[in-house]
């Protein structure tokens, strides 16, 4: 049997913090908050979960927050949660089975749920060997570098968002490394990059996005990287070249739902109508996506909707019934399913 403690770093949280803790304590040995400026009660609200509750002056560097809180642990592992992080008791009930194994790795990996209806699902090292000695880094978009024995579990974490965050802040972080000379390697080129993405500099996105795909960078970023290229120039009406760049990454990388999807999309404002239904067919053919960032929408319920508008304003009507009784089949409540079987009685 191990122990775990808790880690968590916090800025303002009064409005979710209570429920993060309420799971943890069910699970944790010891709790670790590190709060970096909060100026509501949010250091209140962590003291009547735990004694260990540490100030640290924010440096626009989430690795330093992160690595002093794991500083602080004394358990066997560590494992890290934001303030707006969920775990059901399902999952409470899977983490407390795995702690009374034998430990026998250096990072159990659990799935990250995320995004306004947890579409989002892609895996986090989350509960690390303390004696390891594992540190953070990036200071925005921070990680741990994976080494070591590495065990996939099927832990779920949920991350729900109660409030939205400030846009422009891990953009503003930065453009001040940047200022002050700091010289981006691939991870921080590519989330440099999303955050330009993200804040509507598609032409700057489209040039730092090229900068990195230049380097070596993680395989599923890259592929992310050209959908996100694909997404700047259709943003700018520039359909030739938003296909090209789909086109240059299913050179590249097995095809997913999404890729396919986002071809199919593309193919769609270009008028080209076949092309499009060709694609959302393919998309329904891929694997299920097991690495990197996976929206289990693409696999399923977008091409299967599509496919009904798609054939159906074609003239294959019958064809177009066969993809709707599939996505009533699976999503009998969907908005857009119930809508499209009262149109088609």
């Amino acid at each position: 049997m191990f122990t775990i403690s808790v880690c968590m770093i916090v800025k303002d949280e009064s409005a979710v913090l209570e429920r993060a803790l309420n799971c943890a304590k069910q699970l944790a040995d010891e709790i670790v908050i590190v709060d970096t400026g909060s100026k509501d009660n949010t250091k209140q609200i962590a003291q009547k979960f735990t004694d260990k509750v540490f100030d640290f002056v924010w440096q626009d560097d989430f690795s330093a927050a992160r690595n002093f809180s794991f500083s602080k642990a004394t358990c066997d592992y560590q494992m890290w949660l934001d303030a707006d992080d969920v775990i059901s008791k399902e999952n409470i009930q899977k983490i407390l089975k795995l702690k009374e194994n034998q430990p026998d790795a250096d990072i159990y990996m659990c799935k990250y749920l995320t995004g306004k209806n947890l579409e989002l699902s892609y895996f986090r090292e989350r509960i690390l060997r303390r004696k390891s000695h594992f540190l953070w880094q990036g200071f925005v978009h921070e990680a741990i570098p994976p080494r070591g024995k590495i065990v996939q579990t099927d832990i779920e974490i949920f991350h729900k968002k109660e409030k939205a965050a400030d846009p422009k802040r891990n953009l503003r972080i930065y453009q001040k490394a940047l200022r002050n000379g700091v010289k981006f390697g691939a991870r921080e080129q590519y989330y440099y990059s999303r955050e330009l993405y993200y804040n509507h500099k598609y032409s700057s996105c489209i040039k730092e996005m090229k900068k990195f795909l230049k380097m070596d960078g993680f395989p599923p970023d890259d592929l992310c990287a050209h959908m996100i290229l694909s997404d700047c120039f259709l943003l700018k009406n520039d359909v030739q070249n938003g296909i090209k760049y789909l086109l240059m990454a299913l050179s590249k990388h097995t095809p997913t739902s999404e890729l396919c999807c986002r071809l199919a999309s593309a193919y769609d404002l270009s008028k080209n109508e076949k092309s499009a239904i060709f694609w959302y067919k393919a998309a329904l053919m891929c694997e299920p996506q097991k690495s990197g960032f996976v929206y289990k929408d693409y696999e399923n319920i977008i091409p299967l909707l599509e496919l009904t508008r798609l054939l159906y304003n074609s003239g294959n009507f019958e064809e177009a019934r066969e993809y709707h009784n599939l996505a009533k089949k699976t999503f009998p409540k969907h908005p857009s399913v119930v809508y499209n079987d009262q149109f088609f009685k």
